[in-house]
C-alpha cells in the first residue's frame, strides 16, 4: 500500500546539548531536550507511523494500536528523513563516542489500550543469535529475535532517547523515574523497590517534539492515563561499544 504522507527531509542542526545538560544527565540519569523536532517534522513523522500502523506493523488492543517493534525499520521515514541521524548525534554526545541504534519501539496509551508498567530497569537487549556468555541471561525470544538480560557494564554504556509525538502531561501516563538511582547498577526487583523509596521520584512531562534521554539502568514506571489520549513515544536505544564474547547487536543503524 502506498504511503499517504508527504516525505520531507529533516535538516540536521548542531547537537542541542550544552555542558549543564550533560552534567544533569550524568547525575540524574535523565534529561529533557526541548524542541528537538519542529511541529511540522512531528506531523510528518506521525503520519508515517500511522501509515505503518494501518499496514499492520503495530500491536493492537480493542482495535487501538499501542506498540510497535523495530520502528526505525517499519517506518523508513525515520531514517530517510534524517531523524535517526539527528538522534544519533545526541546519543553520541551523551555517550562520548559514536553511537548506533540497537533497538526501537513505539508506545501509545489510547483509550482502548490504556496500560501501566511497574517499576523496573531496562535490562534486556536484542542480539543476532544466542551465544552463552558469562553474566548474560536469562534468554527470551521476542518477535523471533533473541533477547537477553545484559550485564551492568553493557547497560551503563547505553542511552535511550524517547521522541514525544504528543504533549505528555501527568494525566496521560508520563514516565516516573527514580532520579540518580542508575548509579547503583543492575538491581533485582526487590532492590528496585527499595531504591525507589530512597530516591526522589520525578514525573517527566514534556511537549511534543521534545526528546527525553535516560539511562537504561534508571528505575522507572508509568501509570495508566487518567485522561486517555494519544501519548505516542518513539523509544530508541543507542550503544557505542561492541558486545563481549561472540555476541553481536541485532541492529546498528
Amino acid at each position: 500500500m502506498g504511503t499517504s504522507y508527504q516525505r520531507s527531509r529533516i535538516q540536521l542542526t548542531a547537537t542541542p546539548l550544552n555542558s549543564d545538560l550533560v552534567v544533569e544527565f550524568e547525575r540524574l540519569g535523565h534529561a529533557t531536550i526541548e524542541r528537538v523536532f519542529s511541529d511540522a517534522e512531528i506531523d510528518t513523522l506521525t503520519a508515517a507511523i500511522e501509515q505503518a500502523c494501518h499496514d499492520g506493523a503495530a500491536r493492537r488492543r480493542r482495535n487501538d494500536a499501542y506498540a510497535m517493534r523495530d520502528v526505525h525499520r517499519a517506518v523508513p521515514h525515520l531514517i530517510d528523513s534524517g531523524a535517526v541521524a539527528r538522534l544519533r548525534e545526541i546519543a553520541s554526545a551523551l555517550l562520548g563516542a559514536p553511537a548506533f541504534v540497537t533497538r526501537s519501539l513505539l508506545f501509545d496509551k489510547p483509550a482502548g489500550a490504556n496500560w501501566s508498567i511497574r517499576w523496573h530497569q531496562d535490562v534486556t537487549i536484542a542480539v543476532r543469535e544466542r551465544r552463552d556468555v558469562p553474566g548474560f541471561g536469562p534468554w527470551s525470544v521476542k518477535a523471533g529475535i533473541p533477547h537477553v538480560r545484559a550485564t551492568g557494564d553493557v547497560l551503563s554504556g547505553m542511552v535511550a532517547l524517547r521522541v514525544h509525538l504528543d504533549d505528555c502531561g501527568e494525566d496521560n501516563g508520563a514516565l516516573l523515574v527514580a532520579s540518580g538511582a542508575h548509579r547503583q547498577g543492575r538491581l533485582d526487583a526487590e532492590a528496585v523497590t527499595a531504591t525507589r523509596s530512597r530516591c526522589a521520584i520525578s514525573t517527566l512531562t514534556c511537549q511534543r517534539g521534545a526528546v527525553i534521554a535516560m539511562r537504561p539502568l534508571l528505575p522507572h514506571a508509568s501509570r495508566p492515563a487518567s485522561s486517555p489520549a494519544h501519548r505516542r513515544v518513539v523509544h530508541l536505544e543507542f550503544a557505542c561499544d561492541e558486545l563481549p564474547g561472540d555476541l553481536d547487536w541485532f541492529d546498528r543503524a
